[in-house]
């Protein structure tokens, strides 16, 4: 595909395959054909969310079981993702999350409800969570609950599809913030689109 050594191709659809988005413009090139997946040179805002997440819950164990140098090491790896994640995939003038890209050292243009992992997570702050819960509003509320992405590919993980662990992830996220008449607007969405199935 797009005169690369197939052995190049297969990683990148492999990892794909792996995030669990299994396609999505999230890890397409040129953000439109698969032709162009380049998913390992994506730097993934919600396994990073995930991994701080575990950080803290390990932090938590090694406290639990008296290793105090332990917990604090993985206490601080956990403060240094955040404050990574919050420097490099926070867009303060779209008042987004996005993927990093590696090459190209910037986010990614892909909207996406990866976005609303930071929420999930605790990663975000109050006023991060604020603009989070505006965009997923405004943008990616429709009327069967949030769209995955902004993008119409073709892909399963893209719009107009919506899918239900992504429906759970943006509702839990925004009840972290406070956000709950949005989550239950979400929830209702969604219920009602599986029930007239």
């Amino acid at each position: 595909l797009s005169g690369r050594k197939n052995s190049v191709v297969y990683r990148h659809l492999r990892a794909g395959a792996e995030s669990g988005w299994d396609f999505t413009s999230r890890w397409l090139g040129d953000g439109k054909t698969l032709e162009t997946i380049e998913t390992t040179n994506i730097v993934p805002l919600d396994l990073n969310c995930l991994l701080y997440e575990l950080e803290l819950a390990i932090a938590e164990a090694y406290d639990k079981m008296f290793q105090k140098p332990f917990a604090l090491f993985y206490r601080s790896r956990a403060k240094k993702r955040r404050e990574t994640i919050n420097s490099y995939m926070w867009d303060a003038e779209q008042g987004y999350y996005f993927d990093w890209h590696m090459d190209k050292k910037e986010p990614t243009a892909v909207w996406s409800l990866a976005g609303a992992y930071p929420l999930y997570c605790g990663v975000a702050t109050y006023e991060q969570a604020q603009r989070v819960a505006k965009v997923i509003e405004e943008k990616f509320l429709k009327t069967g609950g949030v769209v995955t992405s902004l993008h119409h590919t073709g892909q399963q993980w893209d719009s107009p599809n919506g899918w239900a662990p992504l429906q759970w992830i943006t509702i839990v996220g925004l009840r972290r913030y406070d956000y709950n008449d949005l989550a239950d607007v979400i929830k209702h969405r969604w219920l009602a689109t599986n029930e007239a199935m």
